[in-house]
């Protein structure tokens, strides 16, 4: 409960920030699915950061990946300002949710495929498949919730949501660009973990996220089936 009250929280000061920007994109025109295509475009930017960075040995990879996590950062926040543009200057649709739900798989798609393949190039395979783990449960997080709701049944439940997990992805690849360089000659931790353990916490709890919503929605139906 307290971590749902920090994120209310979190998310109405990011709002009251990213509002004005807003505004000014209602006042020349933009419309939601431009803003949503923007933060899709950014995030496959990111993802191709993460591909270049996986197929040439000679480049400073930890450089870019510290790119291309601030890359998917700043693109969250057009997550965020789609929903603020379309309730703001009231052009909410049925297609426009649609669409914004089908980009954030896509987005998640591709930058989870540019992590994997920078790792496998990198010789980390142990490392890909926790990136592996972790995009199935982002996968499934979101699978759950959709077919609930087309059961008619609200199912929000669980802690790793799509924000957290793009706060940890990104947070932990800018990490990484900042610091493993320091790290290069440290023979005791590898400086990719930087990257790697924030996705280690999204392959789990993304899973116990996604298992924690299936568990909501029996409950739900079961007290429908005993009614």
């Amino acid at each position: 409960m307290k971590f749902k009250v920090f994120r209310d929280w979190l998310q109405q000061t990011i709002y009251k920030i990213i509002n004005p920007i807003v505004h000014g994109m209602i006042k020349i025109g933009i419309t939601p699915n431009i803003v949503t295509t923007i933060g899709f475009l950014g995030n496959l930017a990111g993802a191709c950061l993460l591909i270049y960075a996986g197929i040439n040995q000679e480049v400073n990879h930890y450089n870019l990946i510290g790119w291309a996590g601030g890359i998917i950062l700043c693109s969250s926040l057009f997550d965020m300002m789609d929903g603020q543009v379309a309730r703001i200057g009231k052009m909410s649709s049925t297609f426009g949710a649609l669409y914004d739900s089908v980009l954030d798989r896509y987005s998640e798609l591709t930058v989870f495929f540019g992590i994997c393949f920078y790792l496998i190039n990198q010789g980390y395979v142990i490392s890909s498949i926790v990136a592996f783990i972790a995009l199935i449960g982002s996968l499934m997080v979101s699978y759950v919730r959709a077919r609930a709701e087309g059961l008619g049944l609200e199912c929000k439940v669980g802690f790793m949501q799509r924000p957290e997990r793009v706060v940890l992805t990104g947070l932990g690849a800018l990490c990484c660009g900042i610091f493993a360089p320091m790290m290069e000659n440290n023979e005791i931790f590898e400086p990719i973990m930087i990257f790697v353990i924030p996705l280690l916490i999204v392959a789990i709890f993304s899973n116990i996220t996604a298992f924690a919503r299936l568990n909501h929605c029996r409950k739900l139906l079961s007290s429908k089936d005993n009614e």
